[in-house]
């Protein structure tokens, strides 16, 4: 496998996206108290923001210290192995579908046109860097990847619940 090169056209959606998600919550927070609120929609929108978090965003991190062969002292996303237990065994781009779920979250919590026009954008962005991940770790892993990905979806957490439970 050949290093890649660094290049803006590669980072810019993920950058992109970033920013719309932090302004998504920053104009938000802005926002909040001016806005009249369906209380129903705000909840939902706050227990989507937590369980998304912990279930979508944490057990990736301990599954790929526990599965993924870091080296001590780097980042857990330095993988060296191919990770398809916990998490991983229902969604392929777990930490990605946190960042949509984010976005809905933002626009039940927020209910403005503003904030539900950024998760709008956020939703289909954050798709593409999901075909991009897939793209990454194929180079990465090869035919084992090529095989997960068979098994497990790129983001539909449902179905890979009810793959898992035949």
């Amino acid at each position: 496998m050949s290093k890649k090169s660094f290049s803006w056209i590669d980072v810019t959606p993920v950058t992109f996206t970033s920013l719309l998600f932090i302004s998504q919550i920053v104009v938000g927070i802005y926002l909040l108290s001016d806005v009249s609120q369906i209380e129903i929609l705000a909840y939902i929108g706050v227990g989507l923001y937590a369980f998304s978090g912990w279930i979508f965003g944490m057990l990736p991190v301990m599954e790929f210290r526990k599965k993924g062969g870091v080296k001590r002292g780097k980042s857990y996303i330095h993988t060296t192995k191919l990770v398809d237990t916990g998490i991983y065994s229902i969604v392929r781009h777990p930490q990605y579908v946190t960042f949509i779920l984010w976005a809905i979250a933002g626009m039940l919590l927020f209910q403005h046109w503003v904030i539900i026009i950024l998760g709008i954008l956020i939703i289909p962005l954050t798709y593409i860097d999901l075909i991009r991940a897939d793209k990454d770790s194929i180079e990465k892993f090869g035919d084992d990847y090529k095989t997960y990905m068979k098994r497990v979806p790129r983001a539909n957490f449902l179905l890979g619940i009810i793959r898992l439970l035949r």
